[in-house]
């Protein structure tokens, strides 16, 4: 993807080449997508392995694993299980508190982009969602993404009401994870379901408006000490805008803000927003190089 010279971007070039970017003088790297993708397949298949050949380093599945020996929950999960028997184990206290920790200087929904498997499944449903877009076959459908709260307190409900982890019937996440590790199984029909639903009706739409998984890494993420910083070599071309399903987080990128930057001498600021995934698109897009990562608390190390 040659950003600098031709300006492409993840919508106007073939899918394959979104994996490297280009330098000024046309020697290629590995994009941001390119180095996600080769995390979440190599976390998976230790999962796959750990398994199948017993070689216990990452064992389990996403909802709860033990890594080297360590255990890891996943928080929303705990949360789950908490209100659905009245009761905590202390291992799972353990595993949620070191995952919290854990995204807390990496970047809260980060979990998204560089471990979730449902998300490349997602890229891809989004590529083929724009196309047909582009070829005027379907709409392209928003919703508001704040209902994403309304789901996440709504698995919550089940959970305490029910007695029984309702949620995790249709996560497609969990689904996924337990399918690498252990095997497919008939909840591969429902990932299917879902993946057309993002194809032909709404782009990322379980990502965006629905995993309450991401929702509560967001919460978590607002606090993090990695982040996206923006400088003023901003064009405001805003195809940073074009390329992130979660594009209300950039609005600073907006030109509108110019003249209060200006008066205030800021030349950089951070993308707090707590439904940034710290993907990496907008960095790959940027022709500008006004948008790159920042460890907040590098001054104090």
């Amino acid at each position: 993807m040659d950003k600098y010279n031709k300006r492409e971007t993840i919508k106007n070039t073939t899918f394959w080449s979104t994996f490297f970017d280009k330098t000024k003088e046309g020697k290629r790297f590995f994009s941001y997508r390119m180095k996600r993708w080769i995390l979440v397949i190599s976390i998976h298949l230790l999962f796959f392995l750990s398994f199948a050949i017993d070689i216990q380093t990452l064992e389990g599945t996403l909802n709860g694993s033990r890594f080297l020996g360590f255990h890891l929950i996943d928080v929303y999960t705990n949360m789950q299980l908490a209100l659905a028997t009245y009761h905590i184990p202390i291992n799972m206290v353990i595993g949620t508190v070191t995952i919290i920790v854990f995204y807390l200087l990496v970047g809260g929904r980060s979990y998204c982009s560089w471990v979730c498997p449902y998300g490349l499944l997602s890229e891809i449903g989004e590529k083929w969602h724009n196309t047909l877009v582009k070829k005027k076959i379907i709409k392209e459908r928003k919703f508001d993404h704040r209902v994403r709260y309304i789901f996440w307190a709504l698995f919550l409900i089940t959970a305490f009401s029910s007695g029984y982890l309702v949620f995790e019937t249709i996560n497609v996440v969990g689904i996924l994870s337990r399918t690498i590790a252990y095997g497919w199984s008939l909840g591969l029909v429902w990932v299917l379901v879902v993946l057309a639903f993002e194809v032909f009706y709404s782009r990322r739409a379980w990502c965006t408006y629905i995993c309450p998984i991401g929702t509560t890494y967001g919460m978590i993420g607002k606090a993090s000490a990695l982040r996206v910083e923006w400088n003023d070599n901003c064009d405001h071309c805003m195809v940073c805008h074009d390329v992130c399903f979660e594009n209300q987080v950039l609005e600073i990128t907006k030109a509108k803000y110019d003249k209060q930057r200006e008066e205030k001498g800021i030349t950089k600021e951070y993308i707090t927003g707590a439904d940034c995934t710290l993907c990496g698109r907008c960095i790959d897009v940027c022709h500008e190089d006004a948008l790159s990562f920042d460890f907040r608390l590098k001054s104090l190390v």
